[in-house]
């Protein structure tokens, strides 16, 4: 008899952990739309080895893009998390915050003159002041949350509405074009390497915050802030300086996701440039099983949300969907994936599963 009472335990128990894991909805989510690639058209996994303008050998293929115009979005999804767990919010502002950074790069790169033959100044030196200029409108959206208590969305439509503006101030309205093809590299490829230098970007910011979370308080210290802002103070806690510090972070992604940006075009349109890739980024957070209302993450369901986000973007592309009804279609299936993705739908399925196990064991006995 014992033996037949602690099966349905062992059999609803891993059911009950499997189905409450967060990094099970994105990997879910993933498979399906790989397994309907699959059963539609096998040529979505398809990757062949042929040569860039520029005459080197290069990787392409639906898969490719993926990982290519995916890692962007990830990198802006490490920041957006770290903003959603803090504040209980997110930040609306990333695309425009993206067209500030990149005309900053752009402008040091290229001086006065939009057209230069070479560079003003190293590609690194430009990066840092583009970094310090993403950080410190990140530290501005953040000081509105944090210290004057505005609803990060409300706080971030400021720089949301004025942003591509500023951008293009910056620049005089004009539109440099940088020739240099190095500076392309970040965007594009390198020679001799057929993978997109993005990716390997984007996972050396993946590392970078793994160490970060693992060898400092950041994760443990921003989601008890975002659990509990007044007991997190009565434990010793700064949460303004906390709630502070994520947005400056979420900027220095900003920062290295608007070099992806500008490096692939060499150039940049104020108008267009990251255009809703903050509903993306939110997206990626929500699909990762992340409760936007804040408190506890998780990093690698966030990334691998982004890169399913891609996924579902590339798959509606490939299919020749309009591009007027794009949102429409990514809206319907988001929707669907996020209700999946949610604690409340997690703990019926897995309470539906211990049920399901329990009377199937009455059923042997």
């Amino acid at each position: 008899m014992s033996t037949i009472s602690t099966k349905p335990k062992s059999q609803g128990g891993f059911a009950g952990k499997l189905l409450k894991n967060q990094i099970f909805i994105p990997i879910a989510a993933m498979l399906l739309l790989l397994l309907f690639n699959l059963i539609v058209d096998p040529s979505f996994f398809k990757i062949t080895m042929g040569l860039n303008s520029d005459g080197n050998p290069v990787l392409s293929g639906y898969l490719i893009t993926i990982l290519n115009n995916g890692s962007e979005l990830a990198i802006l999804a490490i920041g957006m998390t770290l903003v959603t767990a803090a504040s209980g919010g997110q930040d609306i502002s990333v695309g425009a915050a993206i067209a500030i950074a990149g005309s900053t790069l752009l402008r040091v790169l290229c001086g006065t003159n939009t057209r230069p033959d070479v560079l003003r100044t190293p590609v690194f030196v430009a990066f840092i002041v583009c970094c310090l200029v993403a950080m410190a409108f990140g530290a501005f959206n953040g000081a509105l949350v944090a210290i004057f208590k505005i609803q990060p969305m409300v706080a971030t439509l400021i720089l949301y509405t004025a942003g591509r503006s500023i951008a293009a101030w910056i620049n005089n309205n004009e539109l440099p074009i940088i020739s240099d093809p190095k500076f392309a590299y970040y965007g594009g490829f390198i020679p001799g390497i057929p993978v997109p230098t993005p990716f390997f970007i984007a996972v050396a910011c993946v590392i970078v915050i793994t160490l970060v979370l693992k060898f400092t308080n950041l994760g443990l210290y921003t989601q008890a802030v975002g659990i509990n802002e007044s007991s997190s103070r009565l434990n010793g806690l700064n949460p303004i300086f906390i709630k502070w510090l994520t947005f400056v972070v979420l900027g220095l992604c900003v920062a290295v996701a608007a070099l992806i940006k500008v490096s692939r075009l060499s150039s940049i349109n104020y108008s267009v440039i990251a255009k809703d890739i903050e509903m993306d980024a939110i997206l990626a957070v929500a699909l990762g099983g992340n409760a936007l209302g804040g408190g506890k993450f998780n990093m690698a369901a966030s990334i691998i949300g982004a890169f399913v986000i891609q996924m579902l973007t590339t798959t509606l592309f490939k299919f020749n969907v309009p591009s007027d009804a794009l949102p429409a279609y990514k809206a319907v299936v988001v929707i669907v994936l996020v209700v999946i993705s949610a604690p409340v739908f997690r703990d019926t399925m897995s309470g539906l599963a211990k049920k399901l196990g329990a009377a199937k064991n009455k059923g042997v006995a």
